[in-house]
C-alpha cells in the first residue's frame, strides 16, 4: 500500500481498463480480482464503467477492500458538470462513493472543477481527488485552492520516465501514477529488458511494472489476458539492483504514445 497526502492508501499496483467493455471488461476486472489486484481504474470516457461494476458486483468482495478510480471528462470539466458526471459515474459502477476521482485532463475550466471536486469530497461522494495528466504550471494553478492533489495520473514508461515531473509531485506530496506503463506491449521484445528479466526469471512486463514500484510510481497495468494479468500482479518477490534501475533510466527518450497534455485538442 502506498500513503496519500489525504491520510488515504492506495494499493501499490493497480488494473486498467482502458480499451475494454462489455463482457471482456467484466471478465478482464474479474481475472485481475482473483489474481490478487484491489484497485481497478476506469473512466467515464472508457465507456466501460457498467461492465466494471459489474464485475465488482459478481466478485463478491467487500467493498471496503476494493479502491476504484475513475474520471471526470473534459466536456464535463468545460461544462462545469462534475457532480451530475460523478453521479451518473456512481450508478453506472453501482457504488456508493468513489476511492478516487480524477479531473481526466487539463481542459478549460479545471480550476473551477477542482473547486467542484473538493466540494464532493466533503459530501462523503469521493474519499480522495486528483488529476491526471497535469504538468507543474497547472498545478500551481490549483494552490490557490489550498488542497493539493492526492495524485497526478500521467504516461510514464522507460521510454518516457517524467523524472522532472515525477520530482515535482513528490516534492509537493502528490502521488504519481503511471497510464500506459508497459508502453503497451511496446517494449515487450526490447533487448535491455530482456536480458534484464532473464536474471530473475521475470518477463519484461514484470521488470518494468517493478522498476516503476522501485521509483515510487504506482503503475496501472492494463490486460484482458488472464495469465498476463496474473503474471503482471507478480513482482512482489524480487528487486531489480541499481545496476539494471540505470540501465533502464538510460532507455528515455521522451517518447509519448499518448496525447501531449500541453498540446491536446479534445
Amino acid at each position: 500500500m502506498m500513503n496519500l497526502n489525504d491520510g488515504n492508501k492506495i494499493p501499490s499496483l493497480g488494473f486498467g481498463t482502458y480499451l475494454s467493455k462489455d463482457e471482456e471488461v467484466k471478465q478482464a476486472v474479474l481475472a485481475a480480482l482473483k489474481a490478487g489486484y484491489r484497485h481497478i481504474d476506469t473512466a467515464m470516457i472508457y465507456e466501460n464503467e457498467e461492465g466494471v461494476g459489474q464485475a465488482i458486483k459478481e466478485s463478491g468482495i467487500p467493498r471496503e477492500e476494493l479502491f476504484i478510480t475513475t474520471k471526470l471528462w473534459n466536456e464535463d470539466i468545460r461544462n462545469e458538470n462534475a457532480e451530475e458526471a460523478l453521479k451518473l459515474s456512481l450508478n453506472k459502477l453501482q457504488l456508493d462513493y468513489i476511492d478516487l476521482y480524477l479531473i481526466h485532463w487539463p481542459a478549460k475550466g479545471y480550476v473551477k472543477a477542482w473547486d467542484q471536486l473538493i466540494e464532493l469530497q466533503k459530501s462523503g461522494l469521493i474519499k480522495s481527488i486528483g488529476v491526471s495528466n497535469f504538468n507543474p504550471h497547472h498545478l500551481k494553478d490549483l494552490e490557490e485552492s489550498g488542497v493539493v492533489p492526492a495524485i497526478n495520473q500521467i504516461e510514464i514508461h522507460p521510454k518516457l520516465q517524467q523524472a522532472d515531473l515525477i520530482a515535482y509531485c513528490k516534492e509537493r506530496g502528490i502521488q504519481v501514477q503511471a497510464w500506459g506503463p508497459l508502453m503497451q506491449a511496446a517494449l515487450f521484445q526490447d533487448e535491455t529488458l530482456t536480458a534484464i528479466g532473464e536474471k530473475y526469471n521475470k518477463s519484461t512486463a514484470q521488470v518494468m511494472l517493478r522498476w516503476h514500484l522501485q521509483r515510487g510510481v504506482n503503475a496501472l497495468p492494463k490486460s484482458v489476458t488472464p495469465s498476463r494479468i496474473e503474471a503482471n500482479y507478480q513482482i512482489f518477490d524480487f528487486e531489480l539492483s541499481k545496476e539494471d534501475m540505470d540501465q533502464i533510466a538510460e532507455m528515455n527518450e521522451g517518447k509519448r504514445v499518448g496525447p501531449d497534455p500541453e498540446t491536446f485538442d479534445f
